[in-house]
Formats: C-alpha cells, sequence, structure tokens
C-alpha cells in the first residue's frame, strides 16, 4: 500500500498541473485551497441536510467545484482544455436558487445562522464560498485564469447557499431569525 504522505511539499512547494511547483502561497494554491475548503463545507451541509433535494443539488456543486479546481490548476495557456464550467452552468444555479426561493417566506433583512443545524452548516459554506469567490477574483484580475464564468459561479453559488439554508431552517421546522430585534 502506497504512504498517504509523498514529502514533495516539505520544501514550502506544491504540484499543479503539469509540470509547475508553486509557493504554497501564491494566489493560485490559495484559491484552489479555498475551494476545496468549500467543498468540505458543502459535503459537512450534505451530510446535515433534512432535505432530499438539497443533498442532491450538493453533491452536484461539489463535482462541479471539483472541475472549476482542475481547470484553475491548469496553466492559463492551456486552461482551455479543461474549461468545463460554463454560463449553462450558472443559469443551473440560478434556476436552482428560483426554484427553492419559491418555496420559502422571503426574506429581506441579513439572518442569524443558527437555526438548524444544517442550515447554521450552509451558512458556513456561504461564508467559504465568498472567500473562494475574492481569490479566484485576483487570479482574474492578474490573468491567472480566463474564464469569467468560474467567477459568476461562485457569485450565484452564494446565493444558493443562502437560500438552502432557509430552506433546511424549514426542513428543521424551524423559523429564521432575523439579524435585527
Amino acid at each position: 500500500m502506497p504512504p498517504f504522505y509523498t514529502r514533495t511539499g516539505d520544501d514550502g512547494k506544491t504540484g499543479i498541473l503539469g509540470e509547475i511547483r508553486l509557493p504554497k502561497y501564491h494566489p493560485r494554491i490559495e484559491a484552489l485551497g479555498t475551494l476545496d475548503e468549500v467543498s468540505a463545507a458543502l459535503g459537512l451541509s450534505r451530510a446535515f441536510c433534512r432535505s432530499p433535494r438539497s443533498v442532491t443539488i450538493l453533491m452536484t456543486i461539489q463535482r462541479d467545484l471539483y472541475a472549476m479546481m482542475t481547470e484553475i490548476s491548469e496553466p492559463s495557456d492551456r486552461a482551455s482544455r479543461f474549461k468545463t464550467l460554463s454560463s449553462r452552468r450558472v443559469r443551473w444555479l440560478e434556476a436552482q436558487v428560483d426554484h427553492l426561493a419559491s418555496k420559502v417566506p422571503a426574506v429581506t433583512e441579513f439572518i442569524l445562522p443558527g437555526n438548524s443545524v444544517s442550515g447554521a452548516t450552509l451558512a458556513l459554506a456561504r461564508t467559504i464560498v465568498r472567500r473562494a469567490e475574492r481569490r479566484v477574483a485576483e487570479l482574474l484580475d492578474h490573468g491567472e485564469i480566463k474564464n469569467p464564468v468560474l467567477l459568476r459561479y461562485l457569485n450565484r453559488l452564494s446565493s444558493l447557499c443562502f437560500t438552502l439554508e432557509l430552506v433546511e431552517n424549514q426542513s428543521a421546522g424551524k423559523e429564521t431569525t432575523l439579524a435585527k430585534k
């Protein structure tokens, strides 16, 4: 059985697709690490979700994030080979938000996370998505990546996480608490 460690990162660098090694603090590695955190947070949410639809949506998103990480891992001159996320995926996210939003009471104010375990995990995931969005925006701004759909996808994903939080609170029989008293 192969070991669960390689020792190749002991020098403070890590590999991405191809033969490129970057410092572990490089913005591309920061973006990849944050997307990995998003997937882990969504996995935690999925484990606690009460709504079967939420579970299916989250698993689909985790697979999309894997594709996004592959695209970001490829040097920009070859990234088109791995461009799998298109505007169609953004429209899919929008359709999910629209459908789910029609099933829960409208919220026009800030809320306090924590009314249900699954809702709280989705609130946490949403904040990590926002950080991933900032990291991907930096890569786009510096020309490290070229596909602006990745940024739009993450922007819609944060909205979906918020909507799913409301759905999960409702599924748990809990009202969502507004931030203002």
